[in-house]
């Protein structure tokens, strides 16, 4: 199907890994333009890679200011960077969760900002994609400030959707648990990780170009009066607690 991103131009943070790599080839595959970023240079891009710390304001004002001049225009920003290590509550220190918040709530604030700014200046507006997680819907024990964050982030969709709107659509897309390349440290071995996957109404973890295509769709025309919203792509979620300790019995 073509979604209509030919000749369009995206911004994917962290786009070059994980959940953030399934999302810069989905839209690859839809013929848009993907310049992705990162802290550290890849050894292989996959996109147009620049380096850029979206937690620093003057840094991702000077890699939308290089896309534009590049590029013309900027059509997507997917705000993919975030992540959380380990760490229950009562020993997070307030730098630790500081940062975690910064990283998963304000660094998308900014890019978000740097991304409408031009925006609103094209005749066709752009399209913001958050990537959330079910870490913010749900109790997150062990990166509590990961999904605090990640509910804020949601919150902040709605927000910036009214206030941007006519030219600029926001979303979030709800991400559950991902197969990427780093899922054995969450999760443990391939066993594990199916074990994991059972606990899914689905009956396993989400591959990372599944995130991509609800990304691409909500960038595309087809969705062009979703606005607001937060496309849930978790796999039914997760089956109740007590219905498997009923069956237990």
């Amino acid at each position: 199907m073509d979604l209509g991103l030919g000749g369009t131009v995206a911004l994917v943070t962290g786009g070059e890994r994980g959940v953030g790599l399934g999302i810069t080839l989905a839209l690859r595959d839809a013929r848009a333009t993907v310049v992705t970023c990162g802290r550290t240079d890849p050894a292989t891009s996959v996109g147009e890679f620049v380096e850029c710390d979206v937690r620093d304001a003057d840094q991702v004002a000077a890699l939308v200011d290089y896309i534009v001049e590049r590029h013309g225009r900027l059509d997507l920003a997917v705000n993919n960077a975030g992540g959380s290590p380990y760490a229950l509550a009562a020993d997070a220190s307030p730098r630790f969760s500081a940062k975690i918040v910064e990283l998963n709530l304000l660094a998308p604030l900014l890019v978000a900002q740097a991304a409408n700014a031009v925006m609103q200046r094209q005749d066709t507006g752009g399209a913001i994609v958050m990537i959330s997680s079910v870490s913010g819907h749900r109790p997150s024990p062990g990166t509590a400030a990961y999904g605090a964050a990640k509910a804020g982030l949601d919150n902040l969709v709605g927000t910036l959707a009214v206030e941007w709107a006519p030219k600029v659509r926001v979303n979030s897309v709800v991400a559950g648990m991902v197969r990427t390349e780093q899922a054995h440290l969450h999760y443990g071995d391939d066993e594990d990780v199916a074990r994991v996957g059972r606990t899914v109404p689905l009956g396993r973890l989400a591959e990372p170009r599944e995130i991509g295509a609800c990304v691409a769709f909500l960038a595309s025309p087809l969705a062009s009066y979703v606005s607001g919203a937060t496309l849930l792509a978790h796999g039914g979620g997760e089956v109740p607690a007590f219905l498997t300790a009923a069956k237990e019995q």
